[in-house]
Formats: C-alpha cells, structure tokens, sequence
C-alpha cells in the first residue's frame, strides 16, 4: 500500500503527517506500507519552530530534506491521496483518470506561517490524532 499525503507547500504538515507515519508504523512493526508527501507549491520550508515543535512534541525530523513537488504519476501509483490542508481545492486533483478522485481524503488542516507557537502546536497534535486514526483503521484491514 502506498499513501501520499499532500499540503501546499510539503513544507510542514504533509511532512508532519509522513514523519510521523513513519515512526508510528515503524514502533508497530507494520510492513507493506510505502509513506510520502509532496507539495502543490514548491517554494519554500518548514521554519524553525515547525521543525521544533514536531520533533519535540512527535519525534518528526521535518528538517530533513527540501520539499518536493506533487506529480500526476506520485497520484497515479498512491492507493490514498490524504490532502493534509485547508487551503488546496478539491479541483486540483481534477485529473483524466477517475480513480484518482476515489483516492482522496480532505483532513482540512489550516496552516501556520507566522511562527504562532501555539497553533504549530495544535496543528501538530490534529495531525497526530489524523494519522494515530489512519493507522487503526490500517491495522483493523490487515487483521
């Protein structure tokens, strides 16, 4: 299974989202799940109290790359399109293959861009409880 998660930017909460994943996945010791996240806008990064707040509150490491760009084929090889944002209408997914559509869960999440320390913070802990649901949800298919 491959999921993608996707923000505007996959500077903070798409890889909050993936960091995370990760780590929780790996904690369980569950196999044949492929994690990444992209960005619709590429152009800038996660900040200084983004990166703090979700090492310290998650252990997410979100500093540890650039962010990368969304293609057509990373939605054509996902079997789940989670969009980790409020701010990207459903209509950018608007592509040829209809399978794509059935692919997508909106979680609505709002964006932080101007270093409140508290709303990072209540983002990260959403996100948290966003992928904590996702993973039972896996882990309930899988017994």
């Amino acid at each position: 299974m491959k999921i993608l998660f996707v923000c505007k930017y996959n500077a903070f909460r798409s890889r909050v989202a993936e960091e995370y994943f990760n780590k929780v996945i790996s904690d369980k010791k569950i196999k044949g799940v492929n994690v990444i996240s992209r960005g619709i806008i590429i152009g800038q990064d996660s900040d200084s109290e983004q990166r703090r707040i979700s090492k310290s509150l998650l252990g997410a490491n979100i500093g540890k790359r650039k962010p990368i760009p969304l293609t057509y084929q990373d939605m054509k090889d996902s079997d789940m399109i989670i969009v980790v944002a409020d701010d990207i209408p459903r209509i950018v997914f608007n592509y040829p293959l209809p399978s794509i559509q059935k692919k997508i869960v909106m979680w609505s999440i709002k964006d932080e861009q101007d270093l409140n320390k508290e709303n990072i913070k209540n983002i990260v802990l959403k996100i948290k409880g966003k992928v904590d649901s996702l993973v039972q949800k896996l882990e309930g298919k899988r017994k």
